[in-house]
C-alpha cells in the first residue's frame, strides 16, 4: 500500500491493483488551516453522507465507489474500529482541474458580487434578490483548482473554451440534475440545499464519473428548512462554530493551528450527526 495523499481531512491510498482507499478522518480545517483538534464522529458522517449521495444519483452520472465494505479492502484496512464507516474503495480517476460549484440561493460570495454588479462569475444576475433568496434556476459557476492559493472563479465561457463547449455544457447540465434530485430528497427531510458543488474526472475507458465527495456538510450549504428566512444568513449544519470562533478569537487562518474549547468541538459534532440522521434517516454511524 501507497499513501499518496494526506490531506486536509482524508488520507488517500493506493492498493496494487490501481485502485485507491479514502480514509475520511476527524480532522477540521477552517480558514486553510488544519486545527489541533478533531470532531468525533466528523469522518464517518462525512463519509456516510456522501455514500448517501452517491446511491441516489448514480442514474444521472456513473460515480468512482467500488465499496464501501472493509472486507473489500487490502488487509490494511481490516480494523472495524480504526476504519469502519470512514473508508471507501474507489477508481482512480483522470480529475479535471475544476470544482463545478452549484448555486441555488442568492448567498455568500454572490450575494456580495451581486450586491455590487448584478453579476457573479461573468454572469448577469436577472431579477431583484435579497440574501439568502431562492434563486429563479440553479446557477454553475466554475472554479479552477490552482497548484497554491485559493481556487479561481472562472467563466463558463472560459471553461468552454479549455474543454470544449459540448462536455463544459454537458458537465453544467449534470451538475444541476444531481443537485435537483439531491434538493428535492432534502427537501422533505427538512433541509434547504442553498449550494453545493462537484468534481468529475475519467475512468480508464474514457467515462465522466463524479468523484471526490458530494452533498456533505463540508462541500455544501445545509439550511434546516424550518428556520429558514430571507434577509438573513440561515442556520446551517456545518463548521460555522469554528469559523465564528476562530475570528472572534482572532485565530483565523494563524499557526500553528489553535485548538478548539470543548464546547465548540461538541456543538459542532452534534451538527454533523443532526445532519447525517436527517439525510440517512440512521440513529448510528
Amino acid at each position: 500500500m501507497k499513501k499518496i495523499i494526506s490531506g486536509k481531512v482524508r488520507e488517500v491510498f493506493e492498493t496494487d491493483e490501481g485502485q485507491l482507499v479514502l480514509v475520511t478522518t476527524d480532522r477540521i480545517s477552517a480558514f486553510d488551516v488544519i486545527l489541533d483538534s478533531t470532531i468525533p464522529g466528523k469522518g464517518k458522517a462525512l463519509n456516510q453522507i456522501a455514500l448517501y449521495w452517491f446511491e441516489l444519483t448514480k442514474d444521472i452520472v456513473p460515480n468512482h465507489i467500488i465499496s464501501d465494505k472493509l472486507s473489500d479492502m487490502p488487509k490494511e484496512f481490516a480494523d472495524e474500529e480504526q476504519f469502519g464507516g470512514r473508508t471507501i474503495m474507489t477508481k482512480k480517476l483522470k480529475m479535471l482541474p475544476y470544482e463545478f460549484i452549484v448555486r441555488g440561493y442568492m448567498f455568500g460570495s454572490m450575494w456580495e458580487e451581486y450586491k455590487k454588479t448584478k453579476t457573479f462569475c461573468g454572469q448577469p444576475v436577472e431579477g431583484e434578490y435579497v440574501q439568502a433568496q431562492k434563486l429563479a434556476a440553479p446557477m454553475v459557476t466554475p472554479s479552477v483548482k490552482n497548484t497554491e492559493g485559493h481556487d479561481e472563479n472562472i467563466t463558463l465561457d472560459r471553461l468552454r473554451a479549455e474543454i470544449g463547449t459540448e462536455e463544459a455544457d454537458r458537465i453544467a447540465d449534470i451538475c444541476v440534475k444531481i443537485y435537483n434530485k439531491c434538493y428535492e430528497d432534502a427537501q422533505k427531510k427538512g433541509l434547504i440545499i442553498a449550494d453545493t458543488k462537484f468534481e468529475f474526472g475519467y475512468d480508464e475507458n474514457g467515462v465522466l464519473t463524479l468523484g471526490d465527495e458530494v452533498m456533505t456538510p463540508d462541500s455544501s450549504r445545509f439550511w434546516a428548512a424550518g428556520e429558514y428566512k430571507t434577509g438573513v444568513s440561515p442556520r446551517s449544519y456545518d463548521k460555522q462554530f469554528v469559523r465564528d470562533w476562530l475570528i472572534e478569537n482572532k485565530l483565523n487562518g494563524v499557526t500553528p493551528a489553535p485548538k478548539l474549547p470543548e464546547d465548540i468541538v461538541e456543538n459542532t459534532a452534534r451538527l454533523y450527526k443532526e445532519c447525517f440522521t436527517k439525510i440517512t434517516g440512521k440513529a448510528e454511524y
